[in-house]
Formats: C-alpha cells, structure tokens, sequence
C-alpha cells in the first residue's frame, strides 16, 4: 500500500508490544521535527469548502469485505498485560469491544476469564460473521453464551437500548441478566434482544475497549462517539484505550497528497487513520465527561527481519473512568 503501511503486525512487532518504552518519544519528536521531509505532518492543514469525504464506514465494509476470507490481524494477547483489569474484572463483568474486526481483542478477553461476557460491534456484516467463526473455533475458549456481536457504525449511530436503557441509567435500577438464545450463536442486529419477563436491558457495560478504533474515524466525529460510548458504561466503568500516536512510522509513511486533516489521512482504500498527542486524547475523554486514570506513549522499537530495516512505533495507551456521581 503506497503511504500509510500496513496494518498487520508481525510476530516480532506482537512479542515487542510487552515492551513499551524501547525509546523516548522526545528524542522521536525531535529528530521527526528537525527532518525536512517530514515538514509537511507538522504544518497546519488549510480549511476547505470542498464536500466531505464518503462515511469512513463504508470504506472499512469494504476492506474487511476484501479480508474476510482470512485472518487479517493477529490475537492481541498482549493486552492482559497492559490492561490487568481484564484479568482482574469482577465476577459476571460485561466488556463491550467498541470496533471489533475479526475478534483478535475478543478471543484474547474471553480466553483471560470464564466470568466476562463480551458484547462486541462493528460496521461491517461481513466482519462480524468472520468474528463469530473465528471465536466459536479458537481451541481454549468457551465462548457459548459470552459473545454476543451485533452490527452499529458506533460513528453515527447510538448504541441499542438493551445495552442500557434510559430508565435504568436514570433511575439506578437493579442490574437484570440477559435471556440468551442458546439455540444459535445469533449476531444481535437491530431486532431486539430477547429478556426475561420484565427485563429491559443488560443494565449496563462495566469496561469499553476502543482498540485502534478511535483513529479510524475523523476527528471531528470522535466527541460525538465517545459520549455514545460513555451513555452504555456504567457509573464506576472503564474505557480501555489503544490506538496510534503521533510519528508513528505509519503516520510518516503517508504522502502530502494523503493529508485530509491536521495528524489525519486517507489511505489508498479510503480508510481513515488518525494519529494522536496525549493531550489530545486528554481533551477529548475529559469533554466526554471521563476521569483520567493512565495516559502514555508506548513506544517500541522493531526491526523489519526481512530488510533490517529499524522502525519506531507509536502508540497512545490509556485508562479512563466514569464518575459514581
């Protein structure tokens, strides 16, 4: 793919991300700003009356179209470790994976505890049904009754209300357990959700997860759906954050002619990506009314085994809470 690289990871690039301060993210900024090639990423972008560019959902219905006969990403087994409250949840949690792809954060969070649930969205059709076939495979986790996929463009549109109904957030009624058809392992669209006699909802997601999901749709749609995101956690809850941070080496890699925002650009595919600063990221889970837990650069230093060519990689790794009041 021309600008922009790849989004598959190698397996050194997976074992490296258990290590992430292989270098300091100054020293990177510096020389990425001293450089003169890469002056264009630091300039501000011009604004424009030009039409907006198609929905970024379409352009990811088609990627995964184009995927979906294969595992495009890899088991994100790493994220125990960088998120021990995984690990650690209570007993019966409900996890929400926000933008799940084929499940590579699914398999890892259900194969981590038998007591979490997963309810996991994305976009695409077609890469909810490749999630459903790879999880109900994966030897080593049960996954009867804990996953539960269902289609939503978490960009513009809200969450079901089975998640969590108006009444239950207003009123602070009492969890309720939802009725699963056992029969099939159904992905949950629209229709709704079968509950017990005089059940409304799941009463709520305990922890979000948004990995490498945030960035992948533009800025200016981002506050918008945190705060969607923020409606189904539950007082007390967590989001979970991972997604790309500025000079990346996929952000450098991308061409003048690709830039369609400050730190944000459009691949080949019409795909979006976005790359973040820390205060970013600050700015935008504080307008969404969440507490600052942890915000860091993890910052990992691979090398391409079949060029030795060095790289740097950025991520943005975060923790973030609802207030209990």
């Amino acid at each position: 793919m021309d600008g922009g690289g790849e989004r598959e990871s190698t397996k050194h690039e997976v074992d490296a991300e258990y290590h992430c301060h292989d270098f300091d993210w100054e020293d990177l900024r510096a020389d990425v700003e001293a450089n003169p090639s890469f002056s264009y990423h630091l300039s501000p972008f011009p604004t424009t009356t030009a039409s907006p560019p198609a929905p970024p959902s379409e352009a990811w219905k088609s990627f995964h179209r184009r995927h979906a006969s294969g595992k495009f990403f890899k088991e994100r087994r790493y994220l125990l470790k960088e998120f021990p409250e995984l690990l650690n949840s209570k007993e019966c949690a409900k996890v929400l994976e926000v933008g799940c792809g084929n499940g590579s954060t699914v398999v890892s969070i259900l194969r981590c505890s038998p007591s979490i649930t997963v309810y996991a969205c994305d976009c695409s059709e077609d890469t909810l049904l490749k999630a459903n076939e790879i999880v109900f495979n994966t030897q080593g986790v049960d996954a009867k009754d804990r996953f539960h996929p269902f289609l939503l463009d978490v960009s513009r549109e809200v969450f079901p209300d089975w998640l969590f109904c108006n009444w239950c957030q207003s009123s602070g009624a009492k969890a309720v357990d939802l009725s699963l058809d056992s029969g099939h392992h159904n992905m949950r669209k629209e229709q709704p959700i079968l509950l017990k006699e005089n059940q409304c909802c799941i009463h709520g997601i305990d922890v979000i997860t948004m990995i490498f999901t945030l960035s992948a749709i533009p800025y200016d749609m981002m506050l918008a759906t945190l705060r969607r995101c923020v409606s189904v956690l539950k007082p007390g809850g967590l989001i979970l954050f991972r997604d790309y941070g500025i000079y990346d080496m996929t952000m450098l890699r991308f061409l003048p002619h690709q830039r369609v925002g400050f730190r944000e650009y459009i691949r080949a595919d019409r795909t979006f990506s976005y790359y973040f600063s820390l205060d970013t990221v600050r700015e935008l889970f504080d307008a969404a009314g969440l507490l600052e837990l942890e915000l860091e650069y993890c910052c990992v230093r691979s090398v391409n085994r079949k060029n030795g060519k060095n790289m740097r990689r950025v991520w943005v790794h975060g923790k973030f809470q609802k207030p209990t009041s």
